[in-house]
């Protein structure tokens, strides 16, 4: 994963689409979502750290 684009794709496969239109409130639904999803093992490790580092880093982009 890359892009937020690519993780709202991976969330739109288990039926989750999120938009608030606050940006900041979207990625960290998205990253709660993530979470969720890997803890009842839908998504591998990998693709959950993938996931939430590129949510993470796209907060502090927007917090700066």
């Amino acid at each position: 994963m890359k892009t937020v684009y690519e993780v709202q794709q991976l969330l739109k496969q288990f039926g989750t689409i999120i938009y608030t239109g606050d940006r900041s409130v979207d990625l960290e639904l998205m990253e709660e979502e993530l979470r969720e999803l890997h803890q009842m093992e839908m998504i591998d490790s990998i693709t959950y750290q993938k996931g939430r580092l590129l949510l993470r880093t796209e907060r502090a982009k927007i917090k700066e």
